[in-house]
């Protein structure tokens, strides 16, 4: 190949080892050299026995766009003719050449009156072909044909070592995802303890946890950013008989349609731009575990007639693919939007919904569970010394209060970043005082506890704010009793033994 101030220097072609980059580049200096207008690789699938456009330079975007989705069997036009044969051609009018596939330019819209083609061989073998597309000046010369016979090795050999570079990623991510899989493996036992909370509004959610876990419903995890849907949702497939199988989590919200569908679905090589090789979707990555939809409320419209087709009728169909592969797959889902009032507003489909929410689960704020921050707070307290690889005393008495007197609009999370705050400012050794939080916490906290209230234990503080919230219940729903159990999801005997423990509390120690 000719070397000019354009050609990529031995150190930068190094850098090149995504193959569109490099075919790009290297088309791009063909079409100056020969003067055509267009020029493009095709790559045999030998699969499938199909060439298809991997890279097309000089041509409007929607054009390529077009070509990208392009197939045609190996064996037509003058591309197959040159791949079979194993000759470079040269066609100074195709309009009279019989083995012209008129298809192509009739699918992108396309006006080719002649072409330059050379087989691109490796070993014993043809891999694929480039061809130049219309010569601007007069026609292509036997130099050209020449020069591009040349360029042909030089490209396959390429094509072949990005190829084999994509496979050794292939086994990198395999391996990586297997090894992933063990983690959750081993430490799917523990599970179940880091979903912290003793309160009335947890026991109603591990109660429904429990029911999940021994059955196959399709699960629907709702509740505010933050509340921890994503653990709920991992400690019922780790707990239930799909645990030795893959638990695989998106966000349904993060991602384009396009990528959503190809991220859930997968792709065939060659189904758009840029899809070099064949690509596992999560549904067929997750076969016979559990995949999460997070934020499944922010899913595009299009993709939610994808997704209900594959539940009804557990197949999932890759982008780019005409056949229909089988998965057996647990759906859980997340979603912190009102799916009714997405309905009811046509934003959300009504089929999906009811698909969706055979088992709904309400994951509570973090203010309305404030019986459970002392515990959790110690919990991930726990988790952040050992994350930082630093020791702290603990908590004071004021800070656990103003910990539980916080409203916590982004709930478990937010909780966990003061706790890493405290930490990272606190020294070694150091008792967590309010000092050590955010001013966000300490400008937005209001003291609960009367002024002259004495120094409590952790076990008296839970029970101090059991009873507070109690008390609160009672009193919006009107003294009513059966309606202040059914809210904290209690029994009335537990709560009249609870209301007379607190009356006596009350009686023995006034301050209490």
């Amino acid at each position: 190949m000719p070397q000019t101030s354009d050609t990529p220097r031995p150190s930068e072609r190094a850098e090149l080892v995504e193959l569109a980059q490099l075919l790009a580049i290297v088309m791009a200096k063909t079409n100056e050299l020969i003067e055509c207008e267009s020029s493009a690789v095709l790559l045999l699938d030998e699969r499938t026995n199909e060439l298809f456009f991997p890279s097309v330079v000089d041509v409007a975007p929607e054009v390529a766009d077009r070509l990208s989705r392009v197939r045609f069997k190996a064996d037509q036009g003058i591309a197959g003719w040159v791949l079979a044969n194993r000759e470079v051609q040269v066609i100074h009018d195709v309009s009279r050449d019989p083995r012209w596939y008129k298809q192509v330019d009739g699918e992108t819209g396309g006006n080719t009156r002649s072409l330059l083609c050379a087989p691109l061989l490796r070993a014993d073998r043809a891999i694929g072909v480039i061809e130049l597309r219309n010569k601007r000046t007069d026609e292509f010369t036997a130099r050209d044909v020449t020069w591009l016979g040349a360029l042909a090795e030089i490209i396959a050999v390429a094509i072949e070592n990005a190829q084999l570079f994509g496979a050794a990623n292939a086994s990198v991510r395999e391996l990586r995802e297997q090894v992933g899989l063990l983690r959750r493996e081993i430490a799917h036992q523990s599970r179940f303890a880091e979903v912290v909370g003793s309160g009335p509004a947890m026991e109603r959610v591990f109660a429904l946890m429990e029911s999940a876990i021994h059955s196959p419903v399709t699960v629907l995890l709702r509740g505010e950013t933050g509340t921890g849907k994503e653990l709920i949702a991992r400690a019922i497939h780790y707990h239930g008989e799909r645990r030795e199988r893959p638990f695989v989590a998106v966000n349904c919200g993060a991602l384009t349609e396009t990528l959503l569908e190809s991220e859930l679905f997968g792709h065939r090589k060659g189904s758009f731009t840029g899809a070099l090789a064949d690509r596992k979707g999560l549904f067929e990555v997750a076969d016979g575990g559990t995949i999460f939809l997070d934020e499944i409320g922010d899913m595009p419209q299009v993709m939610q007639v994808k997704l209900l087709r594959t539940l009804q009728s557990g197949e999932i169909l890759p982008v780019g693919d005409s056949t229909p592969r089988r998965v057996d797959v647990r759906v859980i889902s997340a979603t912190h939007r009102d799916l009714e009032a997405a309905v009811a507003s046509e934003r959300f489909r009504p089929d999906l919904y009811y698909r969706l929410s055979v088992f709904p689960i309400e994951v509570p704020p973090l203010r309305e569970r404030r019986e459970d921050v002392p515990a959790l707070a110690t919990y991930l307290l726990d988790r952040t010394m050992e994350k930082f690889h630093k020791r702290v005393a603990g908590f004071s008495a004021a800070a656990l209060e103003r910990l539980a007197e916080y409203a916590w609009p982004g709930n478990v999370r937010e909780l966990q970043n003061q706790i890493e705050y405290a930490v990272a400012l606190a020294k070694p050794d150091d008792l967590i005082s309010p000092s050590h939080f955010s001013e966000q916490l300490t400008r937005r906290a209001r003291p609960v506890l009367p002024a002259h209230t004495r120094p409590m234990s952790l076990r008296q503080a839970r029970e101090w704010f059991e009873r507070r919230y109690i008390a609160e219940v009672l009193e919006r729903s009107g003294g009513k009793k059966s309606e202040t159990a059914r809210v904290l999801g209690i029994s009335r005997t537990l709560l009249h033994q609870r209301i007379r423990q607190s009356e006596r509390k009350k009686r023995l120690d006034p301050e209490a």
